[in-house]
């Protein structure tokens, strides 16, 4: 009885409620749409760039090495600048912190850039494209374990479409590499693990490390530790004798070598700055949106460029693109439902009623974090994948609270 109660008077609030675009929503748009463009044009060219030089110089842990060294001054560089600019000191976090909270950011991120750029010199485009989209999967195995989500057919559904569409997509692939194949799904697994802990520290921690420049500077030094033993165990005897760098025989060649190497780094530098700004500004499902039209573009660029697919591997990509996709409608629906519970608390208290429904009111506006498929709040865990019998518990207890107040 209660249930059909609050039921209809969320159903009154919802044909009450207007949607109207005002002039900060568009500049919001405006602002997610620029930064997303600008960070899949220099993902996409970053992935193209590296995996035509990798093909040519096959060092791909030393390149990624030299990279993080160059990315680590150029953000010494950039910081330098703007305390002179401004007189004004950047952070700079203690010894407990730096250790603590950056360091598992920054192996896990090592890690995966160092994994990607490995298998990317082993495997084509469009296969490192459709593997790393599979992060997806690891991201929600982990949640599944941890019980952060709840099961449902929904997400068993998605894990089978990605995984049974990357199957598809490398069966007979014409040039599937197997230890490239495993060294870019390791990436994906290390990526979920990567991007969950920068998205902590940036949002929900009081380390003062909102901006890229800052973040870059201080994830960069522990990007190195598991990079630097790697690249010299594998890497190090051959790069020391290979023609192209220490014993060259033509400068020429030497010099051209190191400015491939120091444009990929810039062009790594901006990319990773561009991908601090979407993880602190835009929303998780806005940027799945986003993702699937990225992948789309790098996999037509990649057969573009001489990638070969089959028709077994065509199916897998659209099995695999339909997970995707459809991953994307259930947070879209999870989100949805979640903001208009919100907005219903909201009205019923009638405080700060305005703050409420521009903060809930735009899944836009909610940081990635914030719209992830666990909610930390106060120190529990709440699955947003709730049934409707949770979500007229939610509201049956939000009318007594009300009824009790008066």
């Amino acid at each position: 009885m209660a249930g059909t109660k609050l039921k209809h008077e969320l159903g009154q609030h919802l044909v009450k409620k207007k949607v109207t675009c005002t002039g900060p929503c568009v500049q919001l748009a405006i602002k997610t749409v620029a930064i997303i463009l600008v960070y899949y044009t220099l993902s996409i060219g970053l992935t193209f760039y590296q995996r035509r030089f990798l093909q040519e110089f096959n060092f791909p842990l030393s390149v990624v090495l030299c990279h993080l060294v160059l990315k680590f001054v150029i953000a010494s560089l950039c910081r330098t600048v703007w305390k002179c600019c401004t007189s004004k000191q950047r952070v700079v976090l203690n010894w407990g912190n730096f250790l603590k909270k950056v360091a598992p950011t920054g192996i896990s991120s090592g890690l995966d850039v160092g994994l990607s750029n490995w298998g990317l010199e082993l495997i084509p485009v469009s296969l490192y494209t459709m593997t790393k989209s599979t992060a997806i999967i690891f991201i929600l195995g982990f949640a599944l374990l941890f019980k952060l989500e709840e099961k449902s057919w929904t997400l068993c559904i998605i894990v089978v479409m990605i995984s049974g569409g990357l199957f598809l997509f490398t069966y007979k692939a014409t040039e599937f590499n197997f230890l490239g194949f495993i060294l870019v799904l390791t990436a994906s697994f290390t990526s979920g693990l990567r991007w969950t802990l920068a998205q902590l520290v940036m949002q929900k921690s009081k380390l003062g490390l909102e901006n890229p420049i800052d973040m870059v500077y201080h994830v960069q030094p522990w990007m190195i530790v598991p990079i630097l033993p790697l690249a010299i165990g594998f890497e190090g005897v051959a790069l020391a004798s290979n023609c192209k760098f220490f014993r060259y025989h033509d400068a020429n060649v030497f010099v051209i070598t190191l400015l491939q190497i120091i444009a990929g780094a810039l062009l790594a530098f901006c990319m990773e700055v561009a991908e601090f700004m979407v993880v602190t500004h835009t929303s998780s499902l806005t940027l799945s949106v986003a993702g699937i039209f990225k992948e789309v573009c790098t996999l037509i660029l990649a057969v573009e460029t001489g990638d070969q697919m089959n028709l077994i591997n065509v199916v897998g990509l659209f099995f695999c693109l339909g997970g995707i996709i459809f991953h994307v409608l259930h947070k879209s629906t999870i989100a949805s439902r979640r903001s208009n519970v919100n907005e219903f608390e909201g009205d019923l208290y009638n405080t700060e009623g305005d703050a409420k429904q521009s903060d809930s009111g735009s899944d836009l506006r909610v940081p990635l974090l914030a719209d992830s498929s666990v909610m930390f709040t106060s120190g529990n865990i709440y699955s947003t994948d709730e049934s409707d019998e949770d979500s007229s518990n939610v509201l049956f207890n939000i009318l007594q609270r009300r009824d009790n107040s008066k």
